[in-house]
């Protein structure tokens, strides 16, 4: 896909997202310095004996630099938010050669097919942007209970619920953008896995496609109070020859709130699904 390309994706994909700061207030439970300073390096919140992961998390953001050595020096110009995005939302196997992308020709076709038809990500079209990009691209608000863990997304997505009660994934969930989740826990880490997802949506700007039947296993460590590592890693027979993932860190912002964001108060296209 050519940076131009890309460059009208991004914006689309990421105009409104934001997370909003209380002005004057401060989350009374932080951990501060003697100068009121969050202290991000403090121990990690417990609950129940296990990491306490609730809170609004940024996941780390590609330098633009990192933008302009992959895409061409003319990017910038063309979009100047880049450092709204990461690189795993244009493309998951940006970290890859390109002899090292295990995709099947299915996927090829599909891919190929999406960027010729001129389509853009989904959620240009006020659709769910799916995983990995609802918690990729924008805050997302985790909130922590005995038996469950409910994701909040700033990108107005759907909200995920990840079940912590030793249930299973069902053997045929119901087909939907954000999929069925479970979790458990193994040690300091929570492992989530996730399947049934709508094959309508793309795995990322490139076009990449998933199955219903892909399988997304991701791995939280919050290894202190503003710092959490996650590793996400996709299996789906379908369209790829072997399972593939990526790690990124994603930081705490201790003192902010979910701004509302509604796509359709800003929607310029009409009657257009993407396929």
């Amino acid at each position: 896909m050519k940076p131009s390309a890309i460059a009208a994706v991004v914006v689309a994909a990421t105009l409104g997202f934001a997370a909003a700061r209380w002005l004057n207030t401060g989350d009374t439970q932080v951990r501060r310095t003697p100068s009121g300073q969050v202290d991000m390096s403090a121990p990690a919140p417990r609950v129940n004996g296990r990491p306490d992961l609730s809170g609004i998390w940024e996941a780390e953001r590609t330098p633009t630099t990192e933008f302009v050595r992959v895409l061409g020096p003319g990017l910038p110009d063309i979009q100047p938010d880049l450092n709204e995005v990461t690189k795993h939302v244009i493309n998951v196997f940006w970290d890859m050669k390109p002899d090292e992308v295990p995709m099947r020709p299915e996927a090829v076709a599909v891919a190929d097919a999406r960027q010729k038809s001129g389509r853009d990500f989904p959620s240009a079209y006020c659709l769910p942007s799916g995983l990995p990009a609802a918690t990729l691209t924008t805050n997302v608000k985790l909130v922590q209970g005995d038996g469950e863990i409910v994701v909040l997304h700033g990108s107005g997505d759907p909200p995920r619920e990840i079940y912590i009660d030793g249930r299973t994934l069902p053997d045929k969930p119901e087909p939907s953008w954000m999929g069925t989740s479970a979790g458990r826990w193994e040690d300091d880490t929570l492992i989530v896995e996730t399947t049934g997802f709508q094959e309508r949506a793309w795995l990322d700007m490139f076009a990449h496609p998933r199955s219903e039947t892909m399988r997304v296993t991701e791995r939280f460590h919050r290894r202190d109070f503003g710092h959490m590592d996650l590793e996400m890693t996709f299996d789906d027979p379908k369209y790829y020859t072997r399972p593939f993932g990526f790690k990124t860190t994603m930081t705490l912002f201790p003192d902010d709130h979910l701004y509302e964001y509604v796509c359709t108060e800003n929607q310029k296209f009409k009657d257009y699904v993407p396929k």
